[in-house]
């Protein structure tokens, strides 16, 4: 049984081209008694053009995304992680975060 107290607040972070596995990851996360953040927009999946300053500001979202969180979860489909999401781990960490991945890391991010 779930305690609202214990309830982990976990951010999905990775390249939006992953758009199944986040997907799958969320729901499995909700399943597990998390409270999951995900995407809103998952360009590289659908092929949308974005202007640089819709980039912009989805980055600054994230990382309010990250601040909400407990925990990010680093959606690391054959272990790729991009510059965008390198950048998401080194700001939850130095904000105190616990950083999970999809796929074993190795690398210090």
């Amino acid at each position: 049984m779930l305690d609202k107290e214990n309830i982990k607040v976990i951010t999905l972070c990775g390249s939006t081209k992953f758009q199944k596995e986040y997907e799958q990851l969320n729901e499995r996360l909700t399943l597990a008694g998390n409270v999951v953040i995900s995407c809103g927009v998952f360009g590289h999946a659908k092929g949308l053009v974005l202007t640089e300053q819709q980039k912009a500001d989805l980055d600054l979202i994230h990382l309010k995304k990250i601040d909400m969180a407990d925990e990010i979860y680093v959606v690391n489909v054959g272990g790729y992680i991009g510059s965008s999401t390198r950048n998401e781990i080194a700001y939850a960490k130095a904000h105190g975060k616990q950083v999970s991945y999809l796929e074993p890391f190795s690398e210090e991010v």
